[in-house]
C-alpha cells in the first residue's frame, strides 16, 4: 500500500516539521511494516511553467521526426516572448497546454535545462513528459497535455504536486483495514496521539423503495449490498489533475473519471467499488453463485470459464461481474466517442454504483481458482469494513456530482442481513498476564477505545469489536493490540523460568546420539522433503503386494508428480546423492532421521469435531486410531571412496559392510545388539544384503536392512555404481532397549588375547560363528573382533577361513592360561556344533 504523506495529512493534523522518516518510525512502532519512503521530485527544481503551445514546424530532414515549437510561457522567461523548443514527441497539438522546463531547471536524475543548438536550430527548454518529471506511469507514456483552462505561466509543481513523500507499507493479512488512507490514518493519530478526521463520517439518506433492483441469492456470500444511481454525466469530463496526480502516488494508473473516483474512494474508504453503465444493464442487479457451464468476458478481456463456487453479479442475461474481482465487459463504462459527421459526443451518462461487503474465503478462492488477483480482491479477501458500504457509495455519488455535472437519484438501495456486533468477554487484566507488564485497567480500555472498541464493565470487562477489524476474535487478539500500541520495544527482556524435571525424554536423547555418531564417523545430515510418488517405488523395484506401496495421499499436494508421503527415506536420500554426484562430488556418505508413514489395509476415517469445546479423551483415541502408523527411522546411502587414498596408503571404497557397520553405530547408541543375518529384500542386491533383528520381550523382531543396491536399481535411479545405503526403524531399537545406557567397567587386571581361525562353508554368515562363539566362551570373553576372511588353495573349494581375535578377562582377577585356553575351546566347540567350524590345519 503506497501512502502519500500529503494525502494523510487531510486526516491527522500532523505538525508540518514531521518528515515521512518521523512517520515511518511512528507506524513501525505501531506495528505496520513500512519498507520505504520515497521522495517525489528529488533533484527537480525549476523554473518548471504551464505554457501554451502556438506553433509546430515539423522537421523532415532527419532521420526521426522532430517538430521545432515556440510556447506561450507568459513571464516565466522574463521577456514575455514565445519559447523556442525542439521536441520528438508528436501526442500534442497546437493549441494545448503543457509543462515547459524553462533553462535553469534541473529534472530528476540531475537532468539539466539549458539552452542548446540541436538539429540546426536553438532549443530554449523542454515540452515534459510524466516519465521525464518523475510522476510514475499516467497510461500515456507521452508529453503531458493539460486541461485548456489552466492558466500559462502557473508554476506546474505544485499545479502537479511534484514534491511529495509516500510510504510504502507492506500490509499483513491480519491489517486488511490499512489498505486504505482511512485505516492508516487511524493508526497515524494514535501514534501521535491526535484526532481523526474520519472520512467515512458521511451524512448518507436513508434506503428506500426508489432505488435501483438488487436481489441477494446468497446471504451468506453477500451480506451488505448498496446501490446508487447518477444520471446526466459528462462524457467529456476528465479526471482533475489532483485525482490523477493521488492515484500515481498511490501506484494506480488513471483511467477515466467514473473509474478513478471509484478508485480513489477505494483506497480513501478500503471499501472496493464497481460502477455499471446503466444503460448496459437489463433488469435486476442479483448476486448469487456460478452455475456449471457458464462463462463470461470480465474487463481485461479474458474469457473464463466459472466456477459453481464463484460469486458472480447478474442481470436478466447472467454474470455481469465476479463478485469482489473483477467486472464484466458487457457493462463497462464507455469512453467518450465523437461522432466526426454530427460532432455529437456519446459515452456513458448513467451510472450505477455498487457498494457490497463479500464474504473473504470465497472471494479469495474466486481469485486464487482464476489466477486474478486484484485491488479489489486483495481487500475483501482480508476483510472490509461492512458498515462503510454507505459511506462510500454516497462518497462516490458526490464525486460523481461535483466531477462529471451528474444529478444523483432519489433512490438508495441497500440489502443488509441481519447480523449482531461481535464481542469479547476477558479479564481487565489479561494484557498484563500476556505481556508481563502492569499496565492496568485504565490503560487497558483507554487503548482499546482508540482503535475503535466499546469497552463495559470493571475487572472482567466486554469488548465491542469494531465492524473494521475482523481480525480480532479472541482475547489474545485484543492483548496483541495493547501491548503493540504501548510499544514492543516497552516490554522486558526476560528469561522463561522452566519448572524443575523437565528436559530431553530418552527417546530425544537417543536420537540426537545417533544422529552425532553417524555425524562422527563421516557422515553428512541431508534433509529431504517427506513426499515421494509411485514413480520411484517402480524404481526402487519392489513387489506389488510390497508394505511400502501403500501410500498416504495428499489432497492438495505441492506436486502432482510426489502426491504420496514417503513409506521409506530412502527416495529423499538416494536423490540427494544423485544431484551431489552430478555436481562433481563423487566421494558421498549422507544420513537422515526422520518419520514415514504407513497406513493400515483401510484409511482412518473420523468425525470432524467442533471447537466449542475441548475433545473427549475417546474422540482423542479415535482420531489417533484413524492416523497412519509413523515409524521414526534412520537412513544412510554411501557412493565412492570411504577412505581417501594419499601418501599414507591406498584409499578404500565403499562396500556393503560400511551400511552394516553404519546399523552397528547406530543400534550401539541406542544401547542394543543386533542380529545380522543374510536377506533379499528390495532394493538391495539379493547377495549383498543383510536384515537386521532385535530382541523385543523375548522375541525377535526386523528392524531393518542394509546391503548393496542392486544394480537394476542403480540404473533406474542414475546412481553411482556399487552404491550402498542402511535403514533402520528406530521405535523398534527403543523397545529392545532394557534401560539406560550403562558406562562401560574399567577393568585393573590383564587381558587374556585368543586367536582362532575356523573353516565354515562359504554359505555361513560371519555373524553366525561369532554369535556360537560369544555364546560359547561365557561370561569372561569381553570382546570378539573378525580380523581376516580367506579363500583360496590352501582352503578347501565351497569353504572360507575366519579369523577371529577373542580377549578375555576377569572382573577380580588374573586368568590363568588354562583358564582363558577352556574358555576358548567351548567357544570354538559351540561353533562347531551350530556351524560345522573345523580348526584350520587340524
Amino acid at each position: 500500500m503506497r501512502v502519500p504523506l500529503s494525502w494523510l495529512r487531510e486526516y491527522v493534523d500532523l505538525p508540518a516539521t514531521e518528515t515521512g522518516r518521523d512517520v515511518q518510525a511512528k507506524l513501525i512502532s505501531a506495528g505496520l511494516e513500512v519498507e520505504t519512503v520515497e521522495q517525489l521530485g528529488a533533484g527537480l527544481t525549476g523554473p518548471l511553467v504551464v505554457g501554451k503551445v502556438l506553433t509546430i514546424e515539423e522537421l523532415t530532414e532527419f532521420k526521426k521526426p522532430i517538430r521545432f515549437c515556440t510556447v506561450d510561457v507568459g513571464q516565466a522567461n522574463g521577456t514575455g516572448e514565445p519559447q523556442e523548443i525542439i521536441c520528438g514527441a508528436r501526442n500534442f497539438a497546437e493549441g494545448d497546454k503543457v509543462v515547459v522546463a524553462l533553462p535553469g531547471a534541473v529534472l530528476p536524475g540531475d537532468f539539466r535545462i539549458a539552452e542548446r543548438k540541436t538539429y540546426g536550430r536553438v532549443s530554449r527548454g523542454m515540452i515534459c513528459s510524466g516519465d521525464e518529471l518523475g510522476m510514475g506511469d499516467d497510461g500515456s507514456h507521452g508529453i503531458i497535455v493539460l486541461p485548456p483552462e489552466i492558466e500559462i505561466g502557473t508554476d506546474a509543481t505544485a499545479l502537479l504536486e511534484l514534491f511529495d513523500e509516500v510510504l510504502d507499507i507492506a500490509v499483513t493479512p491480519d491489517r486488511g483495514y490499512c489498505l486504505s488512507l482511512r485505516g492508516v490514518a487511524r493508526e497515524l493519530a494514535i501514534a501521535y496521539g491526535l484526532p481523526l478526521r474520519d472520512p467515512a463520517l458521511l451524512d448518507v439518506p436513508a434506503p428506500n423503495s426508489y432505488g435501483y433492483a438488487v436481489q441477494i441469492a446468497d446471504p451468506a456470500g453477500c451480506d451488505r449490498f448498496t446501490a446508487r444511481t447518477v444520471v446526466g454525466l459528462d462524457p467529456e469530463a476528465r479526471s482533475p489533475i489532483w485525482l490523477q496526480r493521488r492515484l500515481q502516488k498511490a501506484g494506480m494508473r488513471p483511467i477515466s473519471l467514473a473509474v478513478d473516483i471509484t478508485n480513489y474512494v477505494m483506497l480513501e474508504l478500503g471499501q472496493p467499488l464497481h460502477a455499471y453503465d446503466r444503460s448496459r444493464v437489463q433488469g435486476a442487479i442479483g448476486v448469487r453463485r456460478a452455475e456449471e457451464g457458464e462463462h463470461f468476458v470480465t474487463l481485461d478481456g479474458a474469457h473464463r470459464a466459472l466456477h459453481h463456487e464463484d460469486l458472480v453479479i447478474t442481470d436478466d442475461r447472467g454474470p455481469i461481474g465476479l463478485a469482489g474481482v473483477m467486472g464484466g465487459a458487457n457493462t463497462e463504462i464507455a469512453d467518450a466517442v465523437t461522432d466526426p459527421e454530427t460532432g455529437v459526443v456519446t459515452g456513458t451518462t448513467e451510472v450505477v454504483i455498487e457498494a457490497a461487503h463479500f464474504d473473504a474465503i470465497s472471494i479469495a478462492r474466486t481469485a486464487r481458482r482464476h489466477k486474478l488477483s486484484s485491488e479489489a480482491s486483495k481487500r475483501f479477501e482480508r476483510g472490509v469494513d461492512p458498515l462503510a458500504a454507505a459511506a462510500a457509495a454516497q462518497r462516490t455519488v458526490d464525486l460523481l456530482v461535483l466531477l462529471a455535472g451528474g444529478t444523483a437519484e432519489a433512490g438508495v438501495t441497500e440489502v443488509v442481513a441481519p447480523s449482531a456486533p461481535r464481542t469479547i468477554t476477558m479479564p481487565a487484566n489479561h494484557p498484563d498476564k500476556v505481556a508481563g507488564v502492569d499496565y492496568g485497567r485504565e490503560t487497558v480500555v483507554r487503548r482499546l477505545q482508540e482503535i475503535g472498541c466499546a469497552v463495559h464493565g470493571q475487572d472482567e470487562i466486554v469488548v465491542t469489536v469494531p465492524s473494521w477489524r475482523p481480525d480480532l476474535a479472541a482475547p489474545n487478539d485484543l492483548a496483541e493490540e495493547v501491548i503493540r500500541l504501548e510499544g514492543y520495544e516497552n516490554l522486558p527482556s526476560t528469561l522463561p523460568k522452566p519448572p524443575a524435571g523437565r528436559g530431553l525424554t530418552e527417546t530425544q536423547r537417543t536420537r540426537r546420539r545417533v544422529g552425532r555418531a553417524l555425524a562422527g564417523a563421516g557422515y553428512v545430515e541431508a534433509l529431504n522433503y517427506p513426499f515421494i510418488g509411485e514413480q520411484v517405488l517402480d524404481q526402487l523395484g519392489l513387489d506389488a503386494d510390497d508394505a511400502r506401496r501403500n501410500l498416504v495421499t495428499l489432497v492438495n499436494p505441492l506436486s502432482d508428480e510426489e502426491p504420496a508421503l514417503r513409506t521409506t527415506l530412502l527416495p529423499g536420500l538416494l536423490g540427494a546423492l544423485r544431484r551431489n554426484d552430478g555436481r562433481g562430488s563423487h566421494d558421498l556418505a549422507l544420513f537422515e532421521t526422520g518419520l514415514v508413514f504407513r497406513p493400515g489395509e483401510k484409511p482412518g476415517e473420523t468425525d470432524r469435531l467442533g471447537v466449542d469445546r475441548r475433545p473427549t479423551d475417546e474422540e482423542i483415541a479415535g482420531i489417533n486410531a484413524a492416523l497412519p502408523a509413523q515409524p521414526y527411522r534412520v537412513a544412510v546411502v554411501l557412493a565412492g571412496a570411504r577412505e581417501q587414498a594419499g601418501w599414507w596408503g591406498k584409499g578404500r571404497p565403499s562396500d556393503w559392510a560400511d551400511a552394516i557397520q553404519a546399523g552397528r553405530i547406530v543400534a550401539a547408541e541406542a544401547g542394543v545388539e543386533l542380529i545380522i543375518s543374510a536377506d533379499q529384500h528390495a532394493p538391495f542386491h539379493p547377495g549383498r544384503c543383510a536384515a537386521f533383528h532385535v530382541v523385543v520381550d523375548g522375541e525377535k523382531v526386523l528392524a531393518g536392512h542394509a546391503g548393496e543396491l542392486h544394480p537394476r536399481v542403480v540404473k533406474a535411479l542414475g546412481l553411482p555404481a556399487r552404491s550402498c545405503a542402511m535403514e533402520l526403524d528406530l521405535d523398534v531399537l527403543e523397545q529392545a532397549n532394557e534401560g539406560p545406557l550403562k558406562a562401560p567397567r574399567i577393568s585393573s587386571f590383564p587381558v587374556a588375547t585368543q586367536d582362532v581361525a575356523l573353516v565354515v562353508p562359504t554359505d555361513v554368515p560371519a555373524t553366525t560363528v561369532e554369535s556360537a562363539l560369544r555364546d560359547g566362551a561365557g561370561e569372561l570373553l569381553e570382546s570378539i573382533r573378525l580380523f581376516d576372511v580367506y579363500t583360496g588353495d590352501q582352503i578347501d573349494e565351497g569353504s572360507k577361513s575366519l579369523a577371529y581375535a577373542l580377549k578375555f578377562r576377569a572382573p577380580d582377577r588374573t586368568l590363568t592360561v588354562d583358564e582363558a585356553t577352556a574358555a576358548r575351546d567351548a567357544a570354538v566347540a559351540l561353533a562347531a556344533e551350530r556351524t560345522g567350524a573345523t580348526l584350520r590345519g587340524a
